[in-house]
């Protein structure tokens, strides 16, 4: 057994070395609460309608499943329906169940599982930066940071222009592109504060910043440069017995 001396110490230690600070409340994507609460801009009678483009998307959509699984699709018409307003509305949910023909108990269900599914209004740009403990080992925190004084908004806001919100997500994938954000469908990897000031600036702009890593290396490769696989491939066939 520990002795509660060394216990306490190593308790202290860790407390000095990093102070934890909270993810911001899991809300719809944005801040919400799990049930629906009627708002001004939020409510059954708020207008949506499926623009005559996507109708036919949702139609080619539906042909991937089996007839009769139209509720298959609820995960890609939800996207699309948000994709269109910029987040959903609970009426935008009710129109989702009524071109799948299902309860609309059976969309919001998935609405509101997934982080994905915005059920509050976000910025042109929304900002997620992933503070899960490999992004942490490698100073999110100060990314987290820049943001917060380049845009003069806390985790969980969005600008009074309606340009940009953050929020604080768990792990996006990119581990080894530490530390890294998603703005809207694109990662940004492998940053430095002045990197997302840089970004930010340019999608004030009105321009798109090319996404990926940073630091000039490709995709995910290793930082020092490729140890294996230097060469190109060999053709098909490579290997294969001339008796199979």
């Amino acid at each position: 057994m520990l002795s509660w001396t060394f216990r306490t110490a190593v308790s202290q230690t860790a407390r000095q070395i990093r102070s934890l600070h909270k993810t911001a409340v899991r809300s719809g994507g944005g801040g919400a609460l799990f049930v629906h609460r009627d708002t001004a801009d939020n409510n059954p009678d708020t207008p949506f309608e499926f623009t005559p483009e996507n109708l036919q998307r949702i139609e080619a959509i539906i042909k991937n499943y089996p007839e009769g699984h139209k509720q298959a699709a609820t995960i890609p018409v939800l996207d699309l329906a948000q994709r269109q307003h910029g987040w959903l509305p609970i009426s935008a949910m009710n129109k989702v169940a009524e071109v799948l023909e299902v309860p609309p108990m059976r969309v919001y269900e998935v609405a509101t599982f997934y982080t994905m599914f915005l059920r509050q209004p976000v910025g042109k740009y929304h900002i997620q930066i992933c503070t899960t403990t490999p992004c942490m080992l490698c100073n999110s925190d100060s990314i987290l940071e820049a943001i917060k004084n380049k845009l003069g908004i806390k985790v969980g806001e969005t600008t009074p222009d309606k340009m940009f919100s953050l929020i604080e997500v768990e792990c996006l994938g990119a581990c080894v592109n530490a530390p890294m954000v998603q703005i809207n469908d694109n990662y940004y990897e492998d940053l430095l504060p002045e990197d997302i000031e840089q970004i930010i600036d340019e999608l004030r702009a009105g321009n798109v910043p090319p996404p990926g890593p940073r630091n000039g290396r490709f995709s995910c490769e290793p930082a020092g440069g490729l140890t294996s696989l230097t060469e190109p491939p060999p053709g098909p066939g490579f290997g294969v017995r001339p008796d199979l």
